[in-house]
């Protein structure tokens, strides 16, 4: 949280799945809509993965990264990535002090539980890359010593669609450190009628204290329930169709890249925290199948021929998904 952010009241509860849960609740207070990508958020936090949210402009990515910062008791900082984003203004650099005479290490804002990585691919690759030790180790190496992360640690990023002008296609090997891609769609109509409602009465999307959020969960929560999660049991049968599902994809034609090793350990992941959230103590081929698309979506690269075919990454997984025999 940030020093100039008003300290919001604590509510307590001691489920931690109750806790997680309503964390819905309260950035719904700020965001209509988008129920699916909070929903997503909430796994990626009890996965300790990071997010890559991806969405044409003015369709609230921003709001609900801050929104469900509000909601939460932890350290926060936004970077507004842009053209001239230097590596050390995300990660920290090496400072002189001339009372001292030595140099010393002035922290980036990787420094904290929640970082928002706003527009990511705006900038070039360079600087995308100064974020790969920490996503992945969580931790950050300048002049060759390394400095361990807050834990928790998320990366929550936000995108503009690539055919946008000014953005820099993100490296295949920095997508692969984030958990899930969620795509942040327009809202319906209904949705956007609330939304002026909300406007028209007030809502100011920079006063976010103003729209009541209150911080319902933090660390003990999130530990607690990551400790639940971890009792979730998966039978023989659902661990191999999660390895038949990733296998499928490297040999489907339409792709050049299928889903690696990992990607199949992230679905695994994301599934056991959805069937936790969803009050079951043991995975279901339905919670692989709800959590494939998200996971998996940004693992896998079109061949030229089928992108020109009007293919797209989520249509072929749901080919994938419907000719992968589900056990029983």
């Amino acid at each position: 949280m940030s020093p100039t952010t008003p300290r919001r009241t604590r509510r307590t509860t001691t489920d931690p799945r109750e806790a997680l849960l309503a964390l819905r609740e309260e950035v719904a207070k700020a965001v209509v809509g988008q129920d699916s990508v909070v929903t997503g958020l909430v796994v990626a936090l009890l996965c300790r993965g990071h997010v890559l949210l991806e969405g044409v402009p003015g369709v609230a990515k921003t709001l609900l990264v801050r929104s469900l910062a509000a909601a939460l008791s932890l350290d926060t900082k936004r970077v507004q990535f842009t053209p001239d984003l230097m590596p050390g203004d995300v990660t920290g650099s090496l400072v002189y002090d001339a009372r001292t005479s030595r140099f010393e290490f002035r922290p980036g804002p990787v420094f904290t539980n929640l970082l928002l990585a706003d527009e990511i691919n705006r900038t070039p690759p360079k600087t995308q890359a100064a974020l790969l030790e920490a996503m992945e180790e969580r931790q950050v190496s300048v002049e060759g010593t390394p400095r361990p992360l807050p834990d928790p640690f998320v990366v929550a990023a936000t995108q503009n669609p690539v055919e946008y002008e000014g953005t820099y296609a993100l490296p295949e090997a920095q997508l692969d450190r984030f958990l899930l891609k969620l795509n942040v769609e327009l809202p319906g109509r209904d949705d956007e009628v609330r939304i002026l409602q909300r406007h028209d009465a007030g809502f100011d999307p920079r006063d976010l204290p103003a729209a009541g959020i209150q911080a319902v969960a933090g660390p003990a929560e999130l530990e607690a329930a990551r400790a639940a999660m971890s009792a979730v049991t998966v039978s023989e049968e659902v661990l191999g169709y999660v390895v038949d599902l990733v296998r499928a994809t490297r040999a489907a034609p339409a792709l050049s890249l299928g889903v690696s090793p990992r990607g199949a350990t992230a679905l695994l992941a994301t599934s056991k925290a959805w069937a936790w959230l969803s009050g079951r103590d043991f995975l279901t081929p339905d919670d692989v199948k709800a959590l494939a698309r998200p996971t998996l979506r940004h693992r896998v690269a079109l061949r030229p021929e089928a992108e020109l075919d009007g293919a797209t990454a989520d249509g072929v997984l749901d080919g994938v998904l419907a000719s992968v025999p589900v056990p029983r």
